[in-house]
């Protein structure tokens, strides 16, 4: 693992504080330590200069206690990333927002409308509805002023190609709702890692009528929910397979022709996956700032564990991490040369920008063992 830190190129400036003792034993085993931590530096890249020369210090410890003060925009950052992780951490599956200033529906409605009694009745009886029946990977922010905007993510499902992705979607409840679907717009970062979430942003389900099916499948005017269409795009598009989302491909692609171009296309679509946790990771949608922090933080290493699994040629969605530990039972042999090369290239590029975000290196130095 450690090979992948001499490309990582993380933003110079070390800081650190200091109380030395005059005994010349702990000095020196603070020097060796602090070699280690030398070490340590050279290995993520970090230029020499940007090292604090703390060993001279050390040297005059006999006669002096040396103190490397922090500075305050180091103690600044420290508690804006202990705030963040307090949100992450309280952050409800259900709530209220008061306005969204960025929402791909928001020219459709205006803040403060009136809107009609009945609609008004529906749409907080989905509230309640979503409030009460949210699986604990959905999590959704609707808005007082426009009652008619809804945000979610989804989470990715182990097992899947999609696996602690972060899956971000628009909705909008149209004026004859329920009576016709809602409209949802999944945001892409214009890349296509499923068959039925385009680039453009269109999502492809037949409960939405975007999609072809069985009537069965289809929305049912008055009944359907938009709890239903979250809960449809997480297992029936997010799934293990979704090479077979293509109409047709069931049956086109059987035994084990279908097995080897499903491969391909999930090794794909969870390279396209780091990408967009990548692009989430950048530009977070309005009112999920600390969540996508805070979930990209708890998952950093879960998820560098697991590329490194691919790398070694475990098949997409067969590695089962939690709490950073590979569960060897669901692990296949099977990931192609080529999807082992990209893997070494974004585990380079997830190190860096899981430290931007606020990881440590040193969560990533072993993450293979």
């Amino acid at each position: 693992m450690q090979s992948h830190f001499d490309n990582v190129d993380l933003s110079p400036g070390v800081e650190a504080s200091l109380n030395l003792l005059k005994d010349s034993s702990l000095i020196e085993d603070m020097q060796q330590q602090l070699k280690a931590v030398a070490a340590s530096f050279n290995l993520l890249g970090i230029k020499k200069e940007a090292i604090l020369d703390v060993n001279d210090g050390l040297k005059s410890a006999s006669t002096s206690t040396v103190m490397v003060p922090r500075g305050s925009g180091f103690e600044q950052k420290e508690r804006n990333e202990e705030h963040i992780m307090q949100n992450f951490r309280s952050f409800k599956h259900f709530d209220v927002v008061d306005v969204f200033s960025s929402h791909r529906y928001r020219n459709l409605t205006s803040s403060g409308q009136t809107y009609p009694k009945e609609y008004a009745k529906r749409i907080q009886e989905e509230w309640k509805i979503l409030e009460s029946g949210l699986p604990e990977t959905i999590y959704v922010r609707v808005c007082e002023a426009n009652m008619g905007l809804l945000r979610a993510v989804i989470m990715g499902p182990s097992g899947t190609p999609y696996h602690d992705g972060l899956f971000f979607f628009d909705c909008f409840f149209p004026p004859k709702y329920p009576n016709e679907p809602p409209m949802v717009y999944y945001y892409s970062g214009g890349l296509r890692l499923n068959p039925n979430l385009y680039s453009c942003g269109k999502v492809c389900l037949s409960l939405l009528g975007t999609w072809h099916g069985e009537e069965t499948e289809m929305w049912v005017p008055g009944q359907s929910t938009m709890l239903q269409v979250l809960v449809s795009i997480q297992a029936l598009i997010l799934n293990a397979k979704p090479f077979f989302n293509e109409p047709g491909f069931e049956i086109s692609y059987v035994g084990a022709e279908g097995e080897k171009r499903s491969r391909k296309y999930n090794e794909d679509a969870f390279a396209l996956s780091l990408k967009t946790m990548i692009y989430t990771l950048r530009r977070p949608p309005q009112h999920f700032e600390d969540f996508v922090a805070g979930h990209f933080r708890s998952h950093a290493r879960d998820i560098i564990m697991a590329c490194e699994a691919y790398k070694e040629g475990a098949a997409i969605g067969s590695v089962l991490v939690k709490d950073c530990v590979t569960d060897p039972n669901k692990t296949e042999n099977s990931s192609s040369e080529r999807f082992k090369r990209t893997m070494t290239k974004m585990i380079d590029a997830m190190v860096k920008v899981f430290v931007e975000n606020g990881s440590t290196y040193e969560q990533f130095l072993n993450s293979s063992t």
